[in-house]
């Protein structure tokens, strides 16, 4: 082996006797702690879901590509959904709400503009749905709710929760994309009773991929 690698016998013993470093020792480490979170959550996490339950739950400072890494060299992968889901359902017959953003999503102060989306997630008992709702200028999320069905009441407990938790003043906007939970009676008097500017966009996009990444992990 040395003659074909080229290097000394004195070398690769020296190599061989030498105890492991700081580097692999803290990847022995967070291996293991990989482990236990995967299977805590009965092989359904991810890279990003463990990165964020170590940086959550453990306080483990450490990079999402250092975790994919680890994860990958220790044969340990997530579950994947087979079936995507439409989450946006629309209305026939029913006007939504004026764009009042019109893609600006940089507000001047916290509570100024809320953005709102559902997302899906794989449980080991079924699919779980997730509304969230996110503070654009601290990109927060004030507010959330989960069920096993996609119905208003989704959307408007998600809502309570975000002004119970921020007690917003006057001007606040909430920005959703054109799903049929959002345009319901339901919501809509849930919103006007606080006092909100409802606003729609005809994209689905009110949550990037950071906020459903950061959402389906921590809540």
């Amino acid at each position: 082996m040395c003659r074909v690698f080229g290097v000394s016998r004195t070398g690769f013993h020296n190599w061989e006797r030498r105890a492991p470093s700081d580097r692999a020792l803290q990847d022995a480490w967070l291996t293991e702690k990989i482990k236990q979170i995967h299977e805590q959550s009965r092989g359904l996490y991810g890279s990003p879901r463990i990165h964020a339950e170590l940086q959550l739950e453990h306080d483990v400072r450490v990079g999402e590509k250092r975790v994919a890494r680890l994860m990958k060299a220790a044969g340990i992968t997530g579950v994947r959904p087979r079936k995507r889901f439409k989450t946006t359902i629309r209305i026939p017959g029913i006007t939504p709400a004026t764009d009042l953003v019109e893609r600006d999503f940089n507000p001047s102060g916290p509570n100024v503009l809320w953005v709102a989306d559902i997302t899906y997630l794989r449980t080991g008992e079924g699919w779980l749905y997730l509304a969230a709702v996110q503070d654009t200028y601290s990109r927060l999320i004030v507010g959330w709710s989960m069920a096993t069905h996609m119905r208003a009441t989704l959307v408007v407990d998600a809502l309570k929760m975000a002004l119970a938790r921020r007690r917003p003043g006057p001007g606040l906007i909430h920005h959703s994309d054109l799903g049929g939970q959002y345009v319901s009676l339901a919501f809509g008097k849930a919103a006007r009773d606080a006092g909100i500017a409802v606003s729609m966009g005809s994209r689905g996009d009110a949550l990037d991929k950071e906020l459903v990444s950061y959402c389906t992990s921590w809540c």
